[in-house]
């Protein structure tokens, strides 16, 4: 890595980033991106750097609480430092900070600890107001300056407060085993809380309420009542900060110029690390050497492979790189959701820096960024003899590609009219087959980087990976072809087609294109094992795995709908996002209240808050393997209906049509319906619940018989009852 001399470097001075990308500090400074903008225009994205104090703090001002009293504008001096860095010193911001300053120095006045000003939350993108460390507590504390004489706290700021408190609890190293206590602050709210609050088994307490002038006697409480284990003061402000962000909080991080190293966990970062590595080097030798590369990415369900394809894609969309890449997705919920997410917190971003802009225009620079399978091959049909832009295509889920006959029926039935337009009369065409076609135009040099989950073909028409591998060897025996040893493991069937493969002249086996740790489960990594085990009937391995994160990793297991909902809503804590999942075919659970004929809106359902009725957290609408896949919640209802049950040691795979249950005998479709369940079991980041219908006798499509074994069986692998 190269050297830069920080002589050279000023406090305050702009720098190139691509100077300075792979640094996160120059020697004493360190580097703030920062947006500047003409006319609200973004022009160009600079860096800023800013004196380090000793030691690398995670807040912009820290001090001794004896310091901090006397300290008033010293502490402003060095939070308008750092938050010009940040690009967000306004009037309303300097003021804020002189009244928040004003009311710690009256509240913590004669109180020995240490006080940190704007402690940083990588994860979700902001900043606590201040934390507070006293011997055997952490106190997180979040102002509302602007609230009004006798007005309530809204829930908004209360669950942000609470999520700050979680974020440290979860992702803090040295915050792990320590008491931590949220506190909302209203300059002079109507409901304070005069009491300590519920305690949760990690520790993190149920936000308090206060205002300005109880805020004394509220800390004050604290310490006197909350005994945990002694901080180590020093240690803790220099410990580690190592979040875990759902897929949501990723996408928006890597487009906003973050990088994979930043957001994730040490052990998922190393992996996710190596793998990104790979593919670049794979990319820079491609287009150094006029080459055509494809290689095949795997992981275990919520390991990161859409994480990667998006650092891939956010990298090259860097200003002066002319090798873009498209990230490119078949899974419209999936495309729905981040390209919302995306809008929304470009949004915000921009209002916090006084920026006014129009959402339409804000969407449709974003639209590119994450593109339908369908928009990149309409491309290609309409321009039959022209190269696509773009020499890299990242193509998501590509397990989940059609086979000629759905790609074909699609065209007839979708796009007839353009068909007819250029003449075609068929379409021959899979999807593997088209693209590769399509990016085989390049003259020079492409790369196709195929993300590959296991088990995860859910749709009739959806061929699974060998469909590649065969389109390679038999059409393209010129691309040099990198595979991940994982690819022959069961869940992906593709072990026939691997063999064929062998014989192919450029083929190049690399483990580094595996992704081996969950990151969707920051609790528990091998839930992804045990819920594979529970499907494939293996129950020696399903206990001794669900043993080893049972008590990090909740689940639970009920007959009653009613208890199952009431649990999860108790789980949840913050804005921390729950909600109910089922098997597109499970028509026999509209007796509950659980109608998966009634399709849902994915943005209004995922990022919409509990106050939305379409949202999530009302447990009213389920979402499908369909609408789910590649998405996740924090917390998860799964409903079991008789579409797959368990009859003594096998399953049986069921159709609802008409009025009656069908057996399945298709081995594709069989599998189906064994994914659509891999796909439901693994979406909860932090636990779930299985409901289990238990049946009505005189109802034939609810016979408790197609319920009760599953139930059993379920139960017999050591997940608990709900009580």
């Amino acid at each position: 890595m190269e050297e830069l001399d920080e002589e050279l470097l000023k406090s305050g001075e702009e720098v190139n980033p691509t100077t300075i990308k792979n640094f996160d500090r120059v020697g004493r400074y360190l580097i703030r991106e920062k947006d500047y903008y003409f006319r609200g225009e973004p022009v160009v994205n600079m860096a800023l750097l800013v004196p380090m104090k000793e030691g690398l703090s995670w807040a912009y001002y820290s001090a001794p609480i004896s310091k901090f009293l006397h300290d008033q504008n010293g502490c402003l001096a060095e939070l308008a430092k750092y938050g010009a860095a940040a690009g967000s010193v306004e009037g309303p911001q300097m003021g804020a900070w002189e009244a928040q300053i004003e009311c710690l120095q009256k509240a913590l006045l004669g109180l020995e600890g240490k006080i940190l000003l704007e402690f940083v939350v990588p994860r979700i993108g902001s900043r606590i107001d201040a934390v507070l460390l006293f011997e055997q507590v952490v106190v997180v504390l979040e102002f509302k300056v602007a609230n009004e004489k006798g007005k309530e706290l809204g829930q908004e700021g209360y669950r942000q407060v609470w999520d700050y408190a979680l974020d440290l609890k979860n992702f803090h190293k040295a915050s792990h085993d320590l008491e931590i206590v949220p506190i909302l602050v209203g300059r002079e709210a109507r409901i304070v809380d005069n009491k300590l609050t519920e305690r949760a088994d990690d520790g993190v307490y149920r936000p308090l309420r206060a205002d300005f002038e109880g805020l004394r006697s509220v800390i004050e409480k604290v310490i006197h009542e909350v005994k945990g284990k002694i901080i180590g003061v020093e240690s803790w402000e220099q410990s580690s900060y190592l979040p875990t962000p759902s897929i949501v909080e990723a996408a928006q991080a890597v487009f906003s110029n973050n990088t994979v190293d930043n957001i994730l966990l040490n052990e998922a970062k190393e992996n996710l690390g190596k793998t990104f590595r790979t593919v670049e080097q794979l990319i820079e030798v491609a287009e150094r050497t006029r080459d055509k590369v494809i290689c095949f990415v795997t992981g275990v369900p919520g390991a990161g492979k859409t994480l990667v394809g998006m650092q891939v894609a956010a990298k090259r969309r860097e200003n002066g790189n002319r090798s873009h890449a498209t990230f490119l997705s078949g899974n419209g919920p999936l495309v729905e959701v981040l390209t919302e997410a995306l809008v929304r917190d470009r949004i915000r971003q921009m209002k916090e820096a006084g920026i006014r802009g129009k959402k339409d225009r804000i969407r449709s620079e974003v639209k590119p960024l994450i593109m339908h399978k369908m928009h990149f091959r309409d491309a290609g049909l309409r321009e039959q003899n022209k190269a696509p832009a773009e020499h890299i295509v990242i193509f998501d889920e590509a397990q989940r590609a059609w086979n000629m006959q759905q790609t074909k029926s699609f065209m007839f039935r979708k796009r007839k009219r353009e068909m007819q337009k250029l003449g075609l009369s068929d379409f021959p065409y899979s999807e593997p087959l088209f693209l590769m076609n399509y990016m085989n135009r390049h003259q020079d040099w492409a790369v196709v980087i195929c993300l590959v989950g296991g088990g995860q073909e859910i749709h009739t028409g959806e061929v699974g990976i060998g469909e590649w591998l065969r389109t390679v060897r038999g059409e393209f025996p010129n691309w040099r072809v990198y595979i991940s040893p994982n690819l022959g493991e069961s869940e992906f069937g593709a072990k026939q087609e691997l063999e064929a493969m062998n014989g192919h002249a450029k083929l190049i086996w690399d483990e580094t294109l595996h992704l081996e740790v969950s990151n969707r489960s920051f609790r528990a990594d091998k839930v992804s094992l045990f819920v594979r085990a529970l499907l494939d009937g293996e129950e020696k391995l399903a206990r001794e795995t669900i043993d080893g994160f049972s008590r990090v990793y909740p689940i639970r297991l009920t007959r009653d709908i009613g208890k199952a909902k009431e649990w999860i809503r108790n789980q949840s804590r913050g804005s921390q996002r729950y909600g109910m999942l089922a098997s597109s075919s499970a028509h026999r659970l509209k007796p509950d209240a659980v109608n998966v004929k009634e399709s849902i809106n994915a943005v209004h359902w995922f990022l919409n808050g509990p106050e939305d009725t379409r949202s999530s957290y009302y447990l009213e609408d389920p979402a499908t393997e369909f609408q789910v896949q590649g998405l996740e919640v924090d917390w998860a209802l799964v409903a079991w209906d008789g579409d797959f049950r368990r009859m003594g040691k096998q399953w049986d795979h069921r159709s609802f049509k008409g009025s009656k249950w069908q057996q399945v005998r298709k081995d594709e479709h069989q599998r189906y319906l064994k994914n659509t369940y891999r796909v439901l079991l693994t979406r909860a980041r932090q636990g779930m619940v299985i409901y289990v219908p238990k049946g009505e006798s005189w109802d034939v499509t609810r016979n408790p018989e197609y319920y009760n074994g599953t139930f059993e069986y379920l139960k017999g692998l050591g997940i608990p009852l709900l009580n």
